[in-house]
Parts: C-alpha cells; sequence; structure tokens
C-alpha cells in the first residue's frame, strides 16, 4: 500500500469518526433539549453540599458570587467557624450594600470544648437566619456549616426544616457542613456528596491561604 493510499484510509477513518461523533452529539441535544422544555417550573430551591471531601464551603460561597454577579440580594450566616476570618469574608464585606455577612460561631467544636456554649451560639446563629429566610428582598441564603450544627444536635432539625419552607417562594437557601441529616437531605431539592480522593494536608502541607482560608 502507498503512502496515498495510507493517507486516503486514515482520512476516511476520521471522517466516519467525525460523522458518528455529530450523530452522536445530535441525539444528544434532542434528548438534552427535551429536559430543558420539561423543566419549566420557577422557584426557589434548597442545595446541600455534604461529605468529607474538601470544597463544600466553596461551593456555596461561589453560588452567593454568582447570585450578586446576577445583581441578587444574598445573606451568609456562618455556624461553627469564626475563630478568623476567611479569604471568602473578607472579600464579600467589600459589597455590604449587596450581602449580608455573620459569623456567628466561635470555632471548630474540637477548639471551643464547650457543648453548652456551642449550642447557644448555634441558636443564636439561627435566629439571625430565620430573619433572613424571612426577607424576600434577599435572593440567596448560604448557612455554612449548618449541617454540622444539626448533626450535633445543636439545633433542631424540625424546626430548622419549617423555617426553611415558609422563606419567600423564590428564595435559595445552599446549606454546608458535612454529615447532612437525612430529613434534611429529603427535604431539599438539589444534593450533592463531596467524597475525598486526596488532599495536601495528609502530605504534610499545611493550610494555604486562597485554598483552604
Amino acid at each position: 500500500m502507498t503512502n496515498h493510499d495510507d493517507d486516503i484510509d486514515r482520512s476516511n477513518e476520521t471522517d466516519g469518526r467525525d460523522e458518528r461523533h455529530k450523530a452522536r452529539m445530535v441525539r444528544k441535544k434532542a434528548v438534552v433539549d427535551a429536559k430543558i422544555a420539561a423543566a419549566q417550573d420557577e422557584r426557589g430551591v434548597i442545595v446541600i453540599t455534604t461529605g468529607n471531601g474538601k470544597g463544600k464551603s466553596s461551593s456555596g460561597f461561589g453560588m452567593v458570587v454568582r447570585a450578586l454577579g446576577h445583581g441578587m440580594q444574598a445573606g451568609v450566616v456562618q455556624f461553627i467557624k469564626g475563630a478568623f476570618p476567611s479569604g471568602e469574608e473578607m472579600f464579600l464585606r467589600r459589597f455590604p450594600e449587596q450581602c449580608r455577612f455573620h459569623v456567628m460561631g466561635e470555632g471548630y467544636t474540637w477548639e471551643t470544648q464547650d457543648r453548652a456554649r456551642d449550642v447557644a451560639r448555634a441558636e443564636a446563629a439561627w435566629a439571625v437566619a430565620r430573619e433572613l429566610l424571612r426577607d424576600p428582598s434577599i435572593g440567596l441564603v448560604l448557612l455554612d456549616e449548618l449541617n454540622i450544627a444539626l448533626k450535633l444536635h445543636y439545633l433542631d432539625v424540625d424546626a430548622v426544616i419549617a423555617d426553611l419552607r415558609a422563606r419567600p417562594p423564590m428564595q435559595h437557601v445552599v446549606i454546608t457542613g458535612r454529615g447532612a441529616p437525612a430529613a434534611l437531605i429529603e427535604a431539599a431539592d438539589t444534593v450533592t456528596e463531596m467524597t475525598p480522593v486526596k488532599h495536601a494536608f495528609q502530605q504534610g502541607i499545611k493550610a494555604q491561604r486562597g485554598i483552604e482560608m
């Protein structure tokens, strides 16, 4: 077989592959378009990011920034965290007219070592969260690390769900933290579980600015 014949075979193979790819994409587009056409409801949703992997709060803050980009008002309540300011807090506090930021925790539970005080702080944080959840001008509320407060029974999950369901119909809520209780997962619209594969900390690398804080 000549080099010319080889070139023709490769060209035919490429043409065939491209045609098969286009046919698959045409079928896929039809399926996707049908799903988009069927999804006509428009209302506020509850989004949960949970699991032991990194990125839960980062995902939540990403949605806050996305909401601000669309001109929406947002509110943030941080449970548990609060011992030191995060990059997200320092950034979002630059936009007080759009984002209400409340740091209500006093640090991780293994640092505070005082359950009664942690419970009191969680209850105070939920009182602030309830105010945000009753305000129709706020388009998105981030409840950072709420799952942990519920997992440790600092708050009553049924009361939390009741407040979530009573919020304005177009308000979105994002809830983060490992250990999301089953009842909250059932009440949510979108749930993502972060699964750890590798983490720099396991290799002796301390928390880095812009990555963990």
